[in-house]
């Protein structure tokens, strides 16, 4: 249910991409679809993750940016600056503090050694810097319709593969969990 809730605003401005042609109107509906979500997010959990909330400020203002200029430019490198964000983020945890934000996110039902954690958060870092570049890539080298698609369809297959890669490196080295006495 939440990752359908983290990309409904994507899906919505999608939906409405399609049916007007127009991105203009699609990323008028996007901000509030947004805000929209936060709010129920606030409603149902109490709390606003760090990455939404990311996500917003970059909604309000490259969409903002693209309503008041009338230039689509702005939100097709929203996905690239989040993405980026993101991995600044991710890059900073390898040097401040004692955990990775991989090992915070998963580490109370996965155990690996440190190690290992770092050179995952590491490959998330790498994963966001790419996607964002994919991300300019299309939006300069194809046509706007191309881009809405691979926005939807294109970011979210390509986490997808990555998370079940992730999946299939993290089973190679999360380590058996203790036997309990009488076992």
């Amino acid at each position: 249910m939440k990752i359908l809730l983290d990309f409904l605003p994507v899906i919505v401005f999608f939906a409405v991409y399609k049916y007007t042609n127009d991105i203009l109107i699609a990323t008028a509906v996007l901000i509030p679809a947004t805000v929209l979500q936060m709010l129920y997010s606030w409603k149902v959990q109490r709390k606003i993750e760090t990455m939404q909330l990311v996500t917003l400020g970059l909604v309000v203002l490259l969409g903002g940016a693209t309503l008041l200029f009338q230039d689509k430019a702005f939100i097709q490198w929203k996905p690239t600056v989040v993405n980026w964000l993101f991995a600044l983020g991710f890059l900073g945890t390898q040097f401040i503090g004692n955990k990775t934000v991989v090992e915070r996110l998963m580490g109370s039902s996965i155990e690996m050694e440190q190690r290992i954690w770092r050179k995952l958060n590491l490959v998330w870092v790498i994963f966001f810097v790419v996607l964002g570049i994919i991300n300019i890539y299309v939006a300069y080298s194809f046509s706007e319709e191309a881009w809405v698609n691979f926005k939807l369809f294109g970011m979210l297959g390509l986490t997808l593969v990555f998370i079940l890669a992730q999946g299939i490196y993290i089973s190679r080295h999360a380590k058996e969990p203790e036997q309990e006495a009488g076992n």
